[in-house]
């Protein structure tokens, strides 16, 4: 028998038990080492703040409509999509994938997991890359899909607001894509990690206005891409004020609910500021023949096996499987000491 997290209600956990069943000839089964909890997605699930749980989202149509039967209802088993693991049984036909691999994926908070081997063929993790890396996988590619659809060039200034753990390694991306890196976030502990991993410079908007140093330094003449990453609708106010002449926003966060703090008839309007929305579901359009979700995932955790990302850093917070609710609850309570938090099997 496996165990996994479910989340039974707004702000509900509970441990259930499930079959782990033989495995057919070309399956491999999982266990699980560590598996990180998504400070956005997760957590509107674990809340209840996400649309999914309050309207119906049409496929076909790609429209949240009001519905009486919305699209995710309690309990939610599928909570968690950063893993990895280790291979500790294959399947009379899998000749090539030895027991003791580690791979990396998605497969929820639970202790063990059944896989087609070949999902695991493009998921394993580099020889010699440590086994944490694995936990990137998903955020890292979600960082990197961000990235591309700033389309930095070399030279470039880029701010990036909101320094949770997407916010970190986009900034990162930015750097090593050859920008001129502005880290923003209201937490000083947030932009002394930033600058401690490679950003040329940080500002909280408590202490500046960050649209307008950010047009001192650059002459007058604003960031060329700006990331807004903090899921908040102030932010990306700021984001816009903060952008050159036609440049791109791309806003990234998880905005839940009205927005405020927003105003569209100012900058946006005047300064032709384009914003481009950011989401794993899909990639720039003119990528698309070449970069998808899976080659994502894969780049993200080879940059930090080649230390051009370094985000083991980012955990800040680890707990063993019987007390993940302690994260949760953590991370709900107080959002601001946490950076990644990691369960560990």
């Amino acid at each position: 028998m496996g165990k996994a997290l479910v989340v039974t209600g707004p702000r509900q956990l509970a441990y259930e038990t499930y079959d782990d069943p033989p495995l057919k000839p070309d399956e491999v089964r999982i266990q699980t080492l560590y598996s990180g909890i998504s400070a956005g997605t997760e957590m509107s699930q674990y809340r209840g703040t996400s649309p999914y749980m309050n309207k119906r989202w049409d496929e076909t149509n790609r429209l949240y409509l009001p519905s009486d039967v919305p699209s995710w209802t309690y309990p939610v088993p599928n909570i968690g999509y950063e893993e990895v693991g280790q291979v500790v049984e294959v399947g009379a036909a899998v000749s090539d994938i030895p027991v003791g691999a580690r791979v990396f994926g998605a497969w929820w908070h639970r202790t063990h997991h059944v896989a087609n081997a070949d999902y695991v063929r493009p998921r394993l993790l580099p020889p010699g890359a440590e086994e944490i890396f694995g936990i990137f996988n998903h955020i890292g590619a979600v960082a990197l899909n961000g990235v591309h659809d700033g389309r930095i060039r070399i030279g470039e200034t880029v701010a990036v607001f909101g320094l949770g753990t997407l916010g970190q390694i986009v900034a990162q991306a930015a750097r090593a894509s050859g920008a001129r890196v502005i880290a923003v976030d209201v937490l000083d502990t947030r932009l002394e990690m930033a600058k401690r991993l490679g950003a040329d410079m940080v500002m909280n908007p408590k202490r500046v206005s960050v649209a307008e140093e950010i047009k001192r330094i650059t002459a007058v003449h604003g960031a060329d891409v700006v990331f807004e990453v903090a899921g908040s609708t102030v932010a990306l106010n700021e984001a816009i004020r903060a952008a050159a002449y036609s440049a791109r926003v791309v806003a990234m966060g998880f905005y839940q609910g009205e927005a405020h703090g927003l105003y569209l008839g100012e900058e946006l309007h005047h300064n032709r500021v384009n914003v481009v929305g950011s989401q794993i579901s899909g990639v720039d359009p003119e990528l698309k023949y070449r970069w998808d979700k899976l080659r994502l995932s894969q780049t993200a955790v080879r940059l930090q096996a080649d230390g051009v990302l370094n985000l083991k850093p980012l955990i800040t917070h680890r707990a063993p499987f019987d007390r993940a609710v302690e994260l949760f609850e953590l991370i709900d309570r107080a959002p601001e000491q946490v950076v990644q938090a990691v369960i560990e099997f």
